[in-house]
């Protein structure tokens, strides 16, 4: 039997027209779908229908609780679909891909997430072979996780990142390889897949002032850190370093200042800054005094999994299992 998709459109570039203003999201974008493909190309696709929310998401006005109401749709439509594709901004598309991946743990069903760098109603455009490859992968493979599918690459959604603003080849995911392509052939890397499980949705209340993200940089203040830890609502932070996870441990009161936000039970989560490689705290010196305080080492961590991972975490468990979790691989999104 036929495999039918849900394809959720919840805004982004893919289905903007131009304006006075620039691109804005606009609604109707099945009726432009449905127009590109004659009777014949649909005929070689899944089945699919397609939800449009009501308030569609410039993905850079993205807030946590978008993403609670995506894993919602999805939870809700579970039974009735086969596999998932959420049509999404691509400025953001990484910190929800990363975030449905915790929401939607041990899933047996693709959810791909997909979009495009050039809207569907311009004539030169990427936006409908994104849509078309993202079908294909969700109607014809086993895919037990959420990916990002753009460009023809397939990528562990929480593995990604967005690393061009103005190629077609937008993301990538630099510490883990590509899950499939999309080329002459299509090609599906099973092996790298995480294993088929038994669904287990976990939609929490999310507190958008819960997590910040804190970078290093030559001649940081401590004052800078501390506006920003000092909040009662903060109750984690990403901490950017350089390199294998060095922080400038010479500024004393800017490790003071992290080490007080630690004992106030705020998690810090310590990622580089670099785009590939990952966190050795202990590796020198400098990242060994974060050791001391009490700072978490996010291993290879994309900052886009840390920061939802860490909002996940806190909206789920005690602030004492936080850091033991923070370090084990919940869904592949860590060595």
């Amino acid at each position: 039997m036929k495999q039918k998709i849900l394809v959720i459109y919840a805004g982004g570039t893919i289905g903007m027209q131009a304006s006075a203003q620039g691109y804005v999201p606009v609604a109707g974008f099945e009726r432009q779908v449905r127009q590109q493909l004659n009777d014949e190309r649909a005929a070689q696709l899944p089945a699919f229908d397609m939800l449009e929310l009501d308030q569609l998401i410039d993905s850079s006005n993205l807030q946590p609780h978008h993403w609670c109401e995506l894993a919602g749709i999805i939870q809700q439509r579970w039974q009735q679909y086969d596999g998932f594709v959420l049509l999404h901004g691509t400025d953001t598309m990484a910190y929800t891909a990363s975030m449905l991946s915790f929401m939607l743990q041990g899933i047996d069903k693709p959810v791909i997430v997909t979009g495009s760098q050039i809207p569907l109603a311009e004539l030169r455009n990427d936006a409908l072979d994104n849509l078309l490859t993202a079908l294909i992968f969700a109607g014809q493979y086993s895919i037990p996780e959420v990916c990002i599918c753009f460009n023809g690459r397939l990528l562990r959604g929480n593995r990604s990142r967005k690393l061009k603003s103005a190629a077609l080849d937008a993301f990538d995911s630099p510490n883990y390889g590509h899950l499939g392509q999309a080329g002459i052939n299509i090609t599906l890397h099973a092996e790298r897949l995480l294993a088929v499980g038994r669904a287990n949705f976990n939609i929490p209340e999310l507190n958008p002032d819960a997590v910040v993200v804190l970078p290093v940089y030559p001649g940081m203040s401590a004052s800078v850190a501390k506006a920003i830890l000092n909040d009662n609502a903060v109750k984690g932070c990403v901490l950017q370093t350089y390199g294998a996870g060095n922080p400038p441990d010479a500024n004393s009161e800017l490790m003071r200042v992290l080490e007080e936000a630690i004992k106030r039970g705020v998690s810090i989560v310590n990622v580089t800054q670099c785009l590939q490689g990952e966190v050795n705290q202990g590796a020198y010196a400098t990242g060994a005094t974060l050791n001391r305080l009490g700072v978490i080492a996010g291993s290879d961590l994309t900052l886009e999994a840390a920061f939802t991972k860490l909002h996940y975490l806190i909206a789920t468990e005690p602030q004492a299992h936080i850091g033991a979790l923070m370090v084990k691989p919940l869904c592949g999104e860590m060595a």
